[in-house]
């Protein structure tokens, strides 16, 4: 092209010079349609060689960590299997699906069941008065067609797998706000249990855009499925039930504390208690097979005199079908129940229930499930800054990998947090993900 460019313009200099009168002539003799042709490659040619001089060159991409958070699951090749997942459907979907974006788009702007807390230092009667205004938002307590197939949907569910072991999570948010890391929790499962089921318990997440979301591990073959649970089947024959009950009628004062927060903390004993298998968080990194875990719980600390846990946690548990303490901590829950105190209902009640009787049970150490308390996570998402933190951090990440089954986020305190690479979180996700890049750096990029 530039060759044919400067013979061009030595051609017009030589027709436009008076000296060149020959040339000229051969140039005023020329066809019209062959003068028309050449004028216009002419053009042509100097306009390709405006535009090669004048467009810059895009600058290379600087390579970014991620939050651990929904809101960065697009920026690198991590998301591409789920984002091509949902690509394929959006033809069939509305024009909210952009799937370029993050998955805050597979829905429309609603209400976050856990936001919807009564105004602080509201009375007791006052909170009540709020509940009755405000049930009809609370999508999770209406009992529908979809809920009332859930016990025969969940037995089919396990029936047609064979699977080697169960996993329940509860989702009680939207489904906009399941993310990056709830995906992650999901994926971890399989990538330590190829053969199990995990069966999550969400209204928002049964439907076909939540299906969408799952399809990059159901089209591998993982067997993971969504279902709206059923509050009156899963509580019936509980000290639950009644309480349940209670609260839907309005007389349950629900407290200052997310009631979705203390639904879910409630939910997840009565699964347990149904069916009997492990329960796990959506903020927990899975990193061996559970296979060995039975009728066991997870100290989150230990007093450093005696030896001895002094607080339980319950992020993760496993547990047999219709086991005696599972029963005893619901019933805790309905006979103690307390909106106002974050953690009554959930952490501080196993470890209030454990410490009076004598169950058929094992209690893990921290390094279970929580080889890092929540104050100090930062420092799991931290790059090492100089050699002594290099060292620490292989140490820990050493330790973790030899013995700790599992790794407790501490959603509240780091889902703001940035995953640097060469953080024990970055070298945990290369660890346990499915899809995912062999490099750890550009998975997490």
């Amino acid at each position: 092209m530039v060759v044919m460019l400067r013979t061009l313009r030595l051609i017009l200099q030589k027709i436009t010079t008076s000296s060149s009168l020959r040339s000229f002539s051969l140039f005023f003799f020329l066809p019209t349609f062959s003068l028309a042709a050449l004028l216009l490659l002419v053009s042509a040619c100097n306009g390709v060689t405006i535009f090669c001089l004048h467009l810059p060159f895009p600058a290379n991409p600087t390579s970014e960590n991620i939050h651990f958070s929904p809101e960065n699951t697009v920026r690198g090749p991590r998301t591409v299997s789920v984002m091509y997942a949902i690509k394929e459907e959006e033809n069939h979907l509305s024009k909210e699906l952009e799937t370029h974006r993050s998955f805050k788009l597979l829905t429309q702007k609603e209400d976050n069941e856990n936001s919807l807390v009564p105004p602080l230092n509201t009375t007791v009667d006052g909170r009540i008065r709020w509940f009755k205004e405000n049930r009809s938002r609370f999508r999770i307590l209406k009992s529908g067609p979809l809920t009332k197939q859930f016990s025969a949907r969940a037995k089919g569910f396990f029936s047609s797998n064979s699977c080697k072991l169960r996993f329940f999570m509860t989702w009680i948010s939207s489904l906009e706000s399941f993310g990056f890391r709830e995906f992650f929790t999901v994926e971890s499962v399989f990538k330590s249990h190829p053969s199990a089921c995990v069966l999550i318990l969400s209204k928002a997440m049964d439907s076909r855009k939540g299906n969408i979301v799952l399809r990059p591990l159901l089209t591998k073959g993982y067997r993971v499925m969504a279902i709206a649970p059923d509050f009156e089947y899963l509580f019936r024959k509980t000290d639950a039930e009644a309480w349940f009950n209670q609260l839907g009628r309005g007389n349950v004062d629900p407290g200052e504390v997310s009631l979705g927060q203390n639904l879910s903390n409630l939910l997840r004993l009565a699964v347990l208690y149904k069916f009997g298998g492990v329960y796990i968080d959506s903020d927990v990194i899975v990193m061996k097979s559970f296979a060995g875990l039975r009728n066991a719980i997870g100290a989150q600390t230990v007093d450093l005199e005696t030896g001895k846990w002094s607080r339980l946690n319950n992020a993760v548990m496993a547990f047999d079908k219709s086991h005696p303490l599972l029963y005893k901590f619901i019933e805790e829950f309905a006979l103690t129940f307390d909106g106002n105190k974050w953690g009554h209902n959930g952490p501080y009640l196993v470890s209030r229930v454990v410490e009076r009787p004598d169950f058929n049970f094992t209690v893990l150490p921290p390094m279970a499930f929580y080889p890092v308390n929540w104050s100090k996570i930062p420092s799991f998402f931290r790059r090492p800054s100089n050699g002594k933190e290099l060292k620490w951090v292989l140490a820990k990440l050493g330790h973790i990998r030899r013995v700790s089954y599992a790794v407790h986020l501490w959603n509240r305190h780091s889902k703001r947090l940035r995953v640097e690479d060469g953080s024990i979180i970055s070298h945990l996700m290369s660890d346990c993900c499915i899809l995912c890049n062999v490099s750890g750096s550009s998975y997490l990029t």
